[in-house]
């Protein structure tokens, strides 16, 4: 295992495989979408099975595949079964907005997919269609129905955003009732292409907890796996749980044991982060195994203590959360 500057080890890597999406949700891009980088500027398959190898061999054991959205990327499904067969690589998670997900379910359940994380920001067709600019509610509620009825842990991801979900906090947390699901409540963020945000954010960690609590009073607080991003919490006698992530207020830091890679191979150590190191760069000019094992060992010798200290070294946030890997 290794362990960063701060002493927190590094076991989980997310893995952007594109940075194209199939939506256009408002808090992740502008309505017409973000410039792609070319196919040759982003990391091919092998390359990125390469990576993971090494990552490994140093420690990590759990990739999440994510995007911009996974299954644009063409041949995915070999790939992520290429990945679990790496050594060292114990747990295959996915993020995924469901609109195309549900024909792989049942590959993905052979496969052994450990987790699959569903955006989901709201129950109501129309709401939806305002928040990604598209008409696929129907699609994503096919991917739930899919993924639960094949046993994957599944955990629905809402971002609360004022003015434009807030009424959906109660509808998705009744989804808990009759469902193994674990729906949770994200702070919204800054990443959405154009660097623009709340002057401030009211809708807080604090605040989402009171919301449902005004509707579920006796939601009682569980304790939270280690390494969790969210404070985690159960209503008596529904099936699933509730989990509020301080994505913004940024209260897990202390404990985060997570690295990203961008689809053009950019690391980040830190969401906030602008990027420390260009792997695609070392890969193609030749890099031995051994000199990218060192080249991420010194960016994990400097990592910053919280979010917060990473946003401090750059300018302005104005990248989409698609470009750094949802």
């Amino acid at each position: 295992m290794i362990f960063d500057n701060h002493n927190r080890p590094i076991t989980y890597l997310r893995l952007a495989v594109t940075d194209r999406c199939n939506l256009r949700c408002f808090y992740c891009m502008p309505e017409a979408g973000i410039r792609y980088m070319p196919k040759q500027q982003l990391l091919t398959y092998e390359e990125m099975e390469r990576l993971v190898t090494i990552l490994a061999r140093l420690g990590v054991s759990k990739v999440r595949i994510t995007g911009g959205e996974p299954f644009v990327r063409s041949e995915l499904m070999s790939f992520m079964h290429r990945l679990a067969a790496v050594d060292g690589i114990s747990d295959l998670s996915i993020t995924t907005n469901g609109v195309l997900t549900a024909p792989h379910v049942a590959d993905m359940a052979a496969l052994g997919v450990k987790s699959v994380n569903l955006s989901l920001d709201t129950l109501d067709r129309e709401r939806f269609r305002q928040i990604t600019r598209r008409d696929e509610l129907p699609a994503v509620l096919r991917t739930l129905d899919a993924l639960l009825a094949a046993g994957i842990e599944t955990k629905i991801n809402a971002v609360v955003m004022e003015g434009q979900n807030t009424q959906d906090i109660v509808p998705l947390t009744e989804l808990t009732r009759d469902r193994p699901v674990d729906v949770r409540f994200i702070e919204e963020m800054p990443f959405n292409g154009e660097g623009s945000h709340y002057p401030v954010l009211h809708w807080t960690h604090r605040r989402i907890v009171q919301e449902i609590q005004s509707f579920y009073p006796n939601l009682t607080k569980i304790p939270d796996p280690r390494y969790s991003t969210s404070a985690n919490y159960r209503i008596p006698g529904h099936q699933g749980t509730v989990g509020i992530i301080a994505a913004f207020s940024r209260t897990f830091c202390g404990t985060c044991n997570r690295i990203r890679m961008t689809a053009q191979g950019t690391l980040k150590t830190c969401l906030y982060d602008d990027g420390v190191l260009d792997v695609r760069e070392l890969m193609r000019s030749g890099a031995t195994d051994t000199g990218l094992e060192a080249a991420f060992l010194r960016a994990f010798a400097h990592r910053p203590a919280n979010g917060f200290e990473a946003e401090s070294h750059r300018s302005t946030v104005t990248e989409s959360m698609a470009t750094i890997g949802g």
